[in-house]
């Protein structure tokens, strides 16, 4: 699926901005318990404390980074007494970079941490405990992820070029040497780029750089004017020595300098290569997405002779997995470039019984013009994978399409818990669900859960 911005917002903390608590302010607090994002809780003279990279049990020193009436938002600045789960973090700037939150915290406690933060906001929002919890889904803690987006900044003052990941609750630029969540071929790449920019003749036109790994790599420089003729050779250069696609985007649509660059990546159990462009949804952790799929199906467990609905279907990740085992698959997406993208991934794999349509799917299914066509068949099966903003539209017309079986895969336990209270209100039962860890390293939780007509 196509992830979007906007919607529902939920946020840790809320309340309107207070000077009580001075931002940059030393406090030490005796920490309690984890919220769902990972942060420690504390409380203090009436006030709830979120401190990013403290843990249950630990004394710390904390800086206030923000507060708003009676909840502070503040960073560890020292560990005064440090809990037995602690470990040193394998990353020296972690706590530094914003991307790897929890890296403090053993793999296993991380997914418990996800575990229960799934489990609370289901009976939370939905009042709804599964029938069967399943075990996690895992992969790799390190070495997984197989795209990164790597800021850049023009230093006016220091006349430089600032290489690196967005800081913690800041827009400051940290730099590293490795980072150790990218795959392999990914981290040669990130080491070795800060030198290749900052010997540019004009880095100020340099916007940002993405990398990906899949059936090749490939890089993505965003540029904000255009380059000049030796910066763009050196780039062109770098990228060729290495075996890279290079991709260049100004004000249009990343493309590839050569003119016939092409990423994709596998899913090997079905035989399936999907090709993709930059800008397009991939999910980042291979390993996992591809026992994501795999559980789907079986979860889900299409026959031969049903027609299958997969909406939120991006460019074909699950639909055209689908397409190989049931008679008939209907995905539906909200972004044109993706319903193109995936139906001509079909046509690329063979598959004549997988059709896509683009639909506004946070308005009401029988609203859109593909409906008319598709509904009165009806979809004994349903997969849906939403964005945060989850598919309340959407589930609430299951009934009228005669779904027996609801696959759903969310990034988001608020609103899954949300829309399988209302599935559970139309007769849905929570058969069974489960984690997903597809971003080790922090707290992130995507989950699965499958429902079934009673």
């Amino acid at each position: 699926m196509a992830k979007q911005r906007g919607g529902l917002r939920f946020q840790p903390s809320g309340g309107a901005r207070s000077s009580g608590v001075p931002v940059g302010k030393k406090q030490r607090l005796q920490i309690e318990r984890l919220a769902h994002d990972g942060r420690g809780i504390a409380h203090l003279e009436g006030r709830t404390w979120f401190v990013a990279g403290a843990l249950p049990g630990e004394a710390v020193e904390a800086r206030v980074l923000a507060a708003r009436s009676q909840v502070v938002d503040a960073r560890t600045e020292r560990v005064l007494n440090a809990a037995e789960m602690r470990r040193q973090a394998p990353c020296p700037v972690a706590g530094q970079c914003g991307g790897c939150t929890l890296q403090h915290l053993p793999h296993a406690d991380q997914l418990a941490l996800k575990q229960r933060t799934l489990a609370e906001q289901l009976q939370r929002f939905g009042d709804i405990v599964p029938d069967e919890w399943a075990a996690p889904l895992v992969g790799p803690e390190f070495g997984y992820r197989r795209r990164a987006r790597i800021a850049v900044r023009w230093d006016v003052k220091a006349k430089r070029l600032e290489v690196g990941f967005r800081a913690a609750a800041s827009q400051a630029i940290v730099a590293f040497d490795d980072c150790l969540v990218l795959v392999p071929p990914l981290q040669v790449l990130a080491r070795e780029l800060p030198e290749l920019l900052q010997g540019f003749a004009k880095p100020q036109a340099i916007g940002h750089v993405e990398l990906f790994h899949g059936t090749a790599s490939a890089l993505l420089l965003r540029h904000t004017e255009p380059l000049p003729a030796g910066d763009l050779e050196r780039l062109q250069a770098f990228c060729s020595a290495r075996d890279v696609q290079l991709w260049l985007q100004g004000d249009g649509e990343p493309s590839p300098a050569d003119g016939a660059g092409q990423l994709g990546y596998r899913l090997e159990s079905w035989d399936l290569t999907l090709a993709y462009r930059p800008g397009d949804f991939v999910q980042v952790n291979e390993p996992v997405n591809l026992a994501m799929v795999e559980q789907a199906l079986d979860w889900l467990a299409p026959a031969p002779t049903e027609r299958v609905l997969d909406l939120f279907c991006g460019l074909g990740n699950f639909a055209l997995p689908l397409a190989r085992r049931a008679a008939e698959v209907v995905g539906v997406e909200g972004v044109d470039s993706m319903v193109a993208r995936a139906t001509a991934n079909a046509r690329a794999n063979g598959l004549d019984n997988a059709a896509f349509h683009q639909a506004d799917l946070a308005k009401p299914l029988n609203e859109a013009s593909w409906y008319t066509g598709n509904a009165k068949q009806g979809f004994p099966a349903v997969l849906l994978d939403p964005p945060r903003d989850g598919a309340f539209e959407a589930v609430r017309g299951m009934r009228d399409l005669g779904a027996r079986r609801i696959l759903y895969v969310s990034c988001n336990p608020a609103t899954l818990a949300r829309d399988a209270g209302e599935l559970a209100r139309q007769g849905y039962r929570l058969k069974r669900a489960g984690i997903l860890d597809m971003f080790p390293q922090t707290a992130h939780v995507e989950a699965m859960a499958l429902f079934e007509a009673g």
